[in-house]
């Protein structure tokens, strides 16, 4: 006996009608927990700590907060400071390299917090500790980089209270002056610039891959430092 063309037709569209379903149900426990989707963050991502350091009074350069809060949810730990408490966090980056907890350093600084990446660098560096990026925005006072992150990115306004880094005799690592004058960004607004904070996470990416070749040379232990920045020097301003 011939099945009925009728209820083949329906039983092909009650089958469509559960496949349909079933996609819903899983989208909506995708829906409601979103983590479950998320790819767990790499290895080189989850031992490499960025430090951003604020300028003057933690209240001009809360762009950074927001390029942290960008880097944690690729799975980047961060720490957002002052750029008082550089020294301080340099023992703590120190620390946490030597127990192998960390095996990735950057520093991201505006302001104030750009002027003292080079005093923060060469205290690691003296403590035999590498870093891979450190990016400055519109650092304030004139700055000489006398030891080196292996590469060191200076984004500044020309026009501005921003200066560019000078490279001191003998500096190892990559040193980039970025004049970014004429693209619409004020001293207070380039943290907070949507271009701005895209490029910095792009160079931390991008130094994250490259985190699993071999790391720059750095000064031995100790070893005395030839040049020393304004950071520690000059009177503070965003």
């Amino acid at each position: 006996m011939r099945p009925n063309g009728r209820h083949a037709a329906g039983a092909s569209q009650l089958s469509a009608i559960r496949m349909w379903a079933m996609c819903l149900l899983l989208l909506s426990a995708v829906a409601m927990n979103p983590t479950a989707a998320k790819a767990a963050p790499s290895q080189a991502a989850a031992t490499t700590h960025v430090y951003l350091l604020r300028g003057v009074l933690n209240i001009f350069s809360l762009g950074l907060d927001t390029i942290g809060a960008r880097l944690e949810a690729q799975g980047i730990p961060v720490t957002v400071a002052n750029f008082v408490s550089w020294s301080s966090l340099a023992d703590e980056a120190a620390t946490a390299y030597r127990t192998g907890r960390v095996k990735t350093i950057i520093l991201v600084g505006h302001s104030s917090g750009a002027t003292a990446l080079p005093d923060m660098i060469a205290k690691l560096n003296q403590l035999g500790v590498p870093v891979k990026l450190a990016i400055g925005l519109d650092s304030v006072f004139k700055t000489r980089l006398s030891t080196g992150a292996e590469r060191y990115i200076n984004i500044y306004i020309g026009d501005g209270p921003g200066e560019p880094v000078r490279a001191a005799a003998g500096l190892r690592g990559k040193l980039d002056n970025v004049d970014v004058r004429g693209t619409g960004v004020g001293h207070i607004t380039i943290d907070k610039s949507e271009a701005i904070q895209r490029r910095v996470i792009a160079e931390i990416d991008a130094a994250i891959m490259r985190s699993r070749g071999p790391a720059a040379p750095v000064a031995e232990p100790g070893a005395p430092r030839r040049a020393r920045s304004a950071a520690a020097t000059a009177p503070s301003r965003n």
